[in-house]
Parts: structure tokens; C-alpha cells; sequence
């Protein structure tokens, strides 16, 4: 097979309109990436990327997606849509805000994986990455961190424990599954005290995915490279 005819390296993101989502999209484009960009709304942005309409949080959006894309060989998934939620704590904690930020969260990535994984077959580096947050590690989640984000932090908690699944259950297909801690980065979530710009998270994360493989798979790492513990 010639260069002319050889097929670009795909990655697939979630939250691709704006933040991280949108930072990722940038950086694998200029590696000369074809990027399939998802995202809720249909914002209109001129770059290199294939922009296609998705809701993470409805079941029938994600099979209609993989059915769109039926035949198409992705080589990386990266789940990265999310919602913050209510942070007030036990007080203010509401069934349907829990309920929904979980279904984002932590199923809609599950959802996402089972709908895509013919694609994922056909690709060459096989990689999923869910974005997940140190926020979720029983270990290390509130060391530092006291916000009363209970909905975020089990969802995060939840998504590594389906990284962990699906590292095991995807290993015969040689896929690899990686959770990922972002770091408190400066998008709408992260807020105004956010340390991390989104060009060094998504720098780091890029890098981390690039070198994932199958001794990797089922690890929790910070953008930064280093492990997080579950």
C-alpha cells in the first residue's frame, strides 16, 4: 500500500465543542489525525475534524452514532464528555441530578465502547481512554480536596471500575482501556483557580495514550505520567 492510499490513524472524542474535549481535537489533527468529533450541540467550528451530533446521555443517540459509523476502522476512543453536577454536598444531593451525572459519566462510556467495538477491532492502535479524575480514587480522591461534588466523584469512581472491566473483558481483542486524571484544568468545569492549561492536559494525555498498550491497559494515570492510585 502506497502513502497516498494509506488510511489515517482515527480517534474518536466526546465533549469535542469546547475544553479539554476541544484540546484534544486540536492536537490530533495537527499530528495528522482524522478526528471525529462528537458533541452535543451543533456548534459550527472550521478546523480538520469531522464533527457528528451526539448525546452521551441518551442510549439511542450512541447506537444511531454507531450505526453511523458502521465500516469505519477507529483506532482510538477517547471519553471524555462529562458533567460536574450539584457540589453542595449531602445536603443538597437530589435523586435526579445523581442519576443523571452517573448516566453521563460512567455509562454513557460503557455505552459508547460496546457500540464502537467492531470499529475498534478494525483499527490498529485499539485504545480506549476515559477521562476520568483523581476526584474518583478512594485513595486519593479527597486528600486535598474537600468539595461536595458526591455525584462526580461515584461517577468517576464508577468509571474506573469499568476501565478496570473492560481492560479484562477487551483483553483478547487487544484493546486497551486506561483511565485518566486530567489534572484541575482551566475549562468551564475546572473554574477560575484551575492551575493546568488545556494545552499541557491534553499534551500530557495525548502523550499517555500515544505509548498505551496492552501491559498498560487497566492502569489510572495523571496527565503528567504519573499512576494514581484507585
Amino acid at each position: 500500500m502506497t502513502s497516498s492510499t494509506a488510511r489515517r490513524p482515527t480517534v474518536l472524542i466526546t465533549g469535542a465543542s469546547r475544553g479539554l474535549g476541544a484540546g484534544l481535537a486540536r492536537l490530533y489533527a495537527e499530528d495528522g489525525w482524522r478526528v471525529i468529533a462528537c458533541q452535543r450541540a451543533a456548534v459550527p467550528v472550521e478546523d480538520a475534524t469531522d464533527r457528528l451530533t451526539l448525546d452521551v446521555a441518551d442510549p439511542a443517540s450512541i447506537d444511531a452514532l454507531g450505526r453511523s459509523l458502521r465500516g469505519v476502522a477507529i483506532d482510538v476512543l477517547i471519553n471524555n464528555a462529562a458533567v460536574r453536577g450539584d457540589t453542595g454536598g449531602l445536603a443538597t444531593l437530589e435523586a435526579d441530578d445523581f442519576l443523571q451525572v452517573m448516566r453521563v459519566n460512567a455509562l454513557a462510556p460503557l455505552l459508547l465502547t460496546r457500540a464502537l467495538l467492531a470499529n475498534l477491532k478494525d483499527g490498529k492502535r485499539r485504545v480506549v481512554a476515559n477521562i476520568s479524575s483523581r476526584a474518583g480514587s478512594l485513595a486519593e480522591g479527597t486528600l486535598d480536596d474537600d468539595d461536595g461534588d458526591y455525584a462526580y466523584r461515584c461517577s468517576k469512581a464508577a468509571l474506573n471500575m469499568a476501565t478496570v472491566k473492560l481492560a479484562q473483558d477487551l483483553k483478547g481483542d487487544g484493546i486497551s482501556v486506561v483511565s485518566l486524571h486530567p489534572g484541575w484544568v482551566q475549562t468551564d468545569m475546572g473554574g477560575s483557580d484551575a492551575v493546568i492549561s488545556v494545552a499541557a492536559s491534553a499534551a500530557g494525555l495525548k502523550a499517555i495514550i500515544d505509548k498505551a498498550d496492552l501491559a498498560a491497559s487497566g492502569s489510572f494515570r495523571a496527565y503528567d505520567g504519573q499512576r494514581v492510585s484507585w
